[in-house]
């Protein structure tokens, strides 16, 4: 209970020494006058002390009203007059040992509390010292409870001086660690704010302790202090529907202590769908609970998760294209002798006959597997040999302009929108990305609709977060039915087609291409919706090469 008390602050002390002046001005105020060779006070030092009384206090309630503290020289003026006010009442009273001297006591007391300790210390001595004279000045022998009352008002003052200064250091000490921890716990609130990891602390009754706002996006959450996840509310059935994997860990960490390190959950998008997310847990006893609380840190690991796809399809790619060269070379020899025996033959057999009916048929075929094997070797060729600075807009402009007049493309619209943007590439493979997709494209919509190609900067949230800048963004966008669901998860594997008669390299060209300016590509379809292709290359190429 009396922990609770507030402890006065100086400005407390200060009020109670000017209510306590007023009420001994008015006491001395009322005191006859005695004469001054009796020992008594005369009515001059009565008028100017009642003079100095009231300027002092217009000074202290000025100061005080102005919720300021006084200076230390102002402080130390104070006191010396209330010591005089209370040593004239003690002349009034007739000097003798009297309970009055409990108000030097009540005065150093105050005064050694609110001053400096030098200052503390002199007020302390001249208190003693005025009461000493008073007492002298009555012209009557000290009895020893009159040198007590002296000691007593000397060591209380001297030692509340001492313990006042210590004090005022400890709460200096300590407003200062106040606000170095209330500065660290906003630098933590904003850094918790800010970070890219959700963080979420569930105590050990399974109610919510604290949730950053990553971590309500993470579980679909809302906004903060809203939706299922409100702080000291039960969370665990809530966080259940979100991610069992997460739960179940949190939940582990209640009951047994467990911690996970470097973990994986996956949590569930309002759609239904799951994502995956790296996890860490880490537990902790609170004062007072026997069962401990687990801090779960989990990050949204979808975009790692995608270049790590592309990396690895990158690595399929490189394998497939260095066999697709070897067996290119390899046919291509025995498929010349063949269309070279067979002309012979053709050139020998009549107009009309079976032979070379035959004959026309098979160096037909061998120029159709000619032309495969040439697409093969074009896909395993396909590297940023020449570095150039190139305005991707006007690579898409011409492109545009040559797919126009493509006989596969007529009824088909070309246009290109969007800003210049500077960039280092290889020109041949870049226009063999725009001119692949674009192609692509319109045979889809087959003389129909309408193929836009986009050039512009990246934006913030567009591709997935990784080591390199990719600032430039190139979009190919068609109205057409989508890619068919069976062959997106394939797209740009080899032999991966949708359209009869396709060697299936084409969009694994394009990947290969994108790749070796360091780049990634996206892909965005959806049934009667159309299909968008979105590319991110940075501005500068590697000088070692690329893939």
């Amino acid at each position: 209970m009396l922990e609770r008390l507030p402890v006065p602050g100086p400005r407390a002390l200060l009020m109670v020494a000017l209510g306590g002046r007023l009420l001994l001005a008015g006491v001395v105020l009322s005191q006859p006058v005695r004469p001054v060779t009796a020992g008594g006070v005369g009515r001059g030092v009565l008028v100017a002390l009642f003079v100095v009384t009231v300027l002092a206090t217009l000074s202290l309630l000025r100061d005080l009203t102005s919720q300021r503290m006084p200076k230390d020289s102002a402080l130390f003026l104070q006191a010396i007059v209330d010591v005089l006010l209370v040593s004239v009442l003690v002349a009034v009273m007739g000097g003798e040992a009297t309970p009055l001297a409990a108000l030097y006591v009540a005065l150093v007391t105050i005064y050694a509390l609110v001053l400096p300790l030098g200052r503390a210390l002199i007020a302390v001595a001249f208190a003693a010292a005025s009461y000493v004279l008073v007492a002298i000045g009555s012209g009557e022998g000290q009895p020893i409870e009159f040198w007590t009352q002296v000691g007593v008002i000397g060591g209380i003052g001297g030692l509340i001086a001492v313990l006042g200064r210590r004090l005022a250091d400890a709460a200096a000490k300590q407003s200062a660690l106040a606000h170095a921890l209330e500065q660290v716990r906003l630098e933590a609130d904003e850094i918790l704010a800010t970070i890219q990891s959700g963080v979420m602390t569930v105590d050990g009754e399974g109610k919510l302790g604290y949730i950053n706002p990553r971590a309500r996006r993470i579980l679909g959450a809302g906004d903060e202090g809203g939706g299922d996840f409100v702080p000291g509310a039960p969370v665990l059935e809530t966080l259940r529907g979100r991610s069992r994997d997460l739960h179940a860990a949190i939940e582990r960490g209640i009951k047994t202590g467990t911690r996970v390190t470097r973990g994986e959950a996956a949590v569930r998008r309002a759609d239904g769908t799951l994502f995956p997310v790296g996890l860490s847990t880490t537990t902790f006893l609170r004062p007072g609970s026997d069962r401990p609380s687990v801090t779960a840190i989990f990050t949204d690991i979808s975009d790692l998760r995608q270049l790590q796809e592309f990396r690895l399809r990158a690595e399929r790619l490189e394998a497939v294209a260095a066999l697709s060269a070897s067996l290119a070379h390899e046919i291509r020899n025995p498929l010349a002798a063949i269309r070279s025996a067979v002309e012979q033959l053709a050139s020998n057999a009549g107009a009309d006959s079976d032979d070379q009916v035959l004959a026309t048929l098979v160096m037909r075929e061998s120029e159709r597997l000619n032309r495969l094997l040439s697409e093969f070797l074009d896909f395993s060729r396909v590297r940023a040999t020449q570095c150039e600075v190139l305005d991707l807009l006007t690579v898409a402009q011409e492109v545009a302009a040559v797919l126009s007049e493509h006989p596969e493309t007529r009824g088909t619209a070309f246009t290109v929108e969007g800003e210049s943007m500077q960039l280092e590439g290889d020109g041949d493979l870049l226009h063999r990305i725009v001119s692949n997709l674009a192609l692509n494209a319109a045979q889809v919509l087959g003389g129909r609709g309408t193929v836009t190609i986009g050039v512009g900067s990246t934006r913030t949230g567009d591709a997935p977060v990784g080591l390199i800048d990719r600032r430039v963004k190139l979009t190919v966008r068609d109205d057409g039915p989508g890619i068919p669901e069976d062959i997106r998860e394939h797209l740009f594997e080899p032999f991966v087609t949708g359209r009869s008669g396709g060697s299936g390299l084409g969009l694994a060209i394009v990947q290969r291409a994108v790749a070796s300016h360091r780049g990634i590509i996206l892909v965005d379809t959806a049934p009667g919706a159309g299909t968008t292709f979105s590319i991110f290359l940075p501005a500068t190429m590697d000088r070692e090469g690329g893939v």
